[in-house]
Parts: C-alpha cells; sequence; structure tokens
C-alpha cells in the first residue's frame, strides 16, 4: 500500500463507523419533512424537530470533516486545507454539543431516564469544551494541546457509532429497560474516550530525516553552539 493510500484508512474507517447512526438520524429528517414513516414515531422530535435536525446535519459534517482533520498525512499534505475545513468543523462541534445538551434538558420522557440524560449533559458539555479548548490553543500555536482536544471532542462527538454496538450487545444481554439502554449507551462513550486518550498520549513517531540531511543538520547545530547560538525547533 502506497504513504498516500495509507492517509486514507483511519479518516474512512471513522466515516463508516458513523455511517449506520447519520442514516437512522436522515430518515428522521425524510419522516419530519413529510416523507414515509420508517422509524417507531417519536413525539418529542414531531413537537419540536429543529434541533434533531440541527443535531443530525452537524453530526455528518463534523463527522467527516473531523475525520480527516484528525490524520497526520491529510494535514501535512493540505496544510491549507487543514485550517479551512478545521473552521466549519468547529462550528460544527459547537452545533453537536450545544444542540445535544438543549435535547438532554428540554426534550421530555427521553429513553434512558434520569442517569442517561445526566450523561447526555456531560458529554455535551464536554464535547463542547474540548472544541473551545482545542481553538484556545491552536490560537496561543500550542500544537500538542490542539491536537489532544480536538481528538477527545470528536470521540466522544461520534460515539453513535460504538454505540450501535453496545447497545446492541446490552439489548441482547439486558434488555431494553432504562438502566441497561443508559449503561449500553454510556459505554459507548466511556470506549470512546479511553480510545481517544490512548491515541493523545502515545508516543509520537519522529520521521527519520535522509542521513545526508541529517549531518548537514548536526553540522549546523554544531556551528550554532560554537557561535553562542541557540536554536529551536510543534444521534438522539
Amino acid at each position: 500500500m502506497t504513504r498516500a493510500a495509507g492517509g486514507w484508512r483511519v479518516p474512512l474507517a471513522l466515516v463508516a463507523l458513523v455511517v449506520l447512526p447519520l442514516a437512522a438520524g436522515s430518515l428522521r429528517i425524510v419522516e419530519i419533512l413529510g416523507g414515509p414513516r420508517l422509524l417507531p414515531d417519536n413525539p418529542r422530535v414531531d413537537a419540536v424537530p429543529v434541533p434533531l435536525v440541527l443535531h443530525v446535519v452537524a453530526s455528518a459534517v463534523y463527522a467527516v470533516l473531523g475525520a480527516f482533520q484528525l490524520s497526520a498525512r491529510q494535514r501535512r499534505a493540505h496544510p491549507d486545507r487543514h485550517r479551512r475545513n478545521g473552521r466549519a468543523a468547529v462550528v460544527a462541534g459547537a452545533v453537536v454539543a450545544l444542540s445535544g445538551v438543549w435535547m438532554t434538558l428540554f426534550y421530555p420522557d427521553a429513553p434512558g431516564g434520569v442517569l442517561l440524560q445526566v450523561v447526555r449533559f456531560v458529554v455535551g458539555t464536554a464535547v463542547a469544551a474540548g472544541v473551545v479548548l482545542g481553538v484556545a490553543a491552536v490560537r496561543r500555536r500550542d500544537i500538542p494541546a490542539h491536537r489532544a482536544w480536538m481528538i477527545r471532542a470528536y470521540a466522544l462527538a461520534v460515539a453513535a457509532g460504538t454505540q450501535t454496538f453496545t447497545q446492541g450487545i446490552g439489548g441482547a444481554l439486558f434488555g431494553t429497560g432504562d438502566l441497561s439502554t443508559a449503561l449500553s449507551l454510556t459505554a459507548g462513550w466511556v470506549l470512546n474516550a479511553v480510545v481517544a486518550e490512548v491515541v493523545v498520549r502515545r508516543p509520537r513517531r519522529v520521521r527519520r530525516a535522509p542521513a545526508g540531511l541529517t549531518h548537514a543538520a548536526a553540522d549546523g547545530t554544531a556551528a550554532g553552539e560554537t557561535a553562542g547560538v541557540t536554536v529551536g525547533v510543534r444521534t438522539r
């Protein structure tokens, strides 16, 4: 596999993970717009559909743009595009977080009970905080901190893909009551948060320069030190 092809694997895998929940959200939007009703009735959404529509659309934008923003090879190959898409991803991430918090607070009688409401509020707030802290970090040119906060925010925001599996397993083993639903969905967020933290804390691989360039850099550094010069080289 070529290096270029390798740079597409992780983004495409991340997008593939959220296809099912985004498809379900898209079907709900089709219903809201007057199309055929293919999903179970949801009176909460029927009464106030705008927050869900914003949440689904922003989630789709954030899932796709964010996946490619996290690819180091894509960033190196297209730095200008990374900055442009990053601005759009920040807006989308903020909309995902805020619409999720709104639905948690104002949609009554949602499945999962009070426990899931609390978890959803915490997760939505954490996504918003991650986006804000990521923007603040890049503005002060702290790229490692920017990368870390954006990875954390993205992992929580796209956990619906992981929850497709955790909720399926939880429902099969423990039924579909409020407690099972809350714990199954929480497990998806926890798994994504753990994976994000592993990625953030994993030592970065150092790219090796050609031998000739390495020797030249070493000679230049030695010369600089001799001259007294210090050189510094960062969904429901």
